[in-house]
């Protein structure tokens, strides 16, 4: 396994929903608000978005037990409805931010769904890779749950 393995995460969701629908729920503030969260128990206080290259985003969930999660970083690439490139920093406590990576996301078309793909790099080690595979996991299941789930 090479070191560019250990602090890259790759991972695929498809959702029934257009390019637009998808790109548009991972960039409007409002509709981030009801699923950027790793557990279904935690909601999103914090949600802000300027959408341009150079523009910053700001996200927090919250535990039931009232721990606040903070990430942000800057758009470095903004390409409705097919990519998003941004920097993704953990805030701390006093306001600074720990390690800098960044994440691609790619919004695709399959027939009438949509896959994105995601690619978190430049993490600090493979304990990082797998702790932010675990939290994206739950984002993504979220983003189904609270705004693709299709009425049977």
């Amino acid at each position: 396994m090479s070191v560019a393995d250990l602090s890259t995460l790759r991972l695929e969701r498809t959702y029934e929903a257009s390019p637009e629908e998808v790109f548009d729920a991972w960039t409007n503030p409002e509709v981030l608000r009801r699923w950027w969260a790793s557990e279904p128990a935690f909601t999103t206080p914090v949600a802000e978005v300027d959408l341009r290259v150079g523009g910053g985003y700001r996200l927090s969930m919250e535990s039931p037990s009232g721990a606040l999660h903070t990430v942000r970083g800057e758009y470095r690439e903004v390409s409705r409805p097919d990519r998003l490139v941004y920097t993704w920093a953990w805030e701390e406590e006093d306001g600074s931010t720990g390690h800098v990576s960044t994440v691609t996301v790619s919004f695709q078309r399959t027939g009438e769904s949509t896959t994105v793909v995601l690619e978190h790099t430049d993490l600090p080690s493979a304990e990082s890779r797998d702790r932010h595979g675990i939290g994206w996991e739950g984002c993504l299941e979220s983003l189904q749950r609270e705004v693709f789930a299709r009425a049977a």
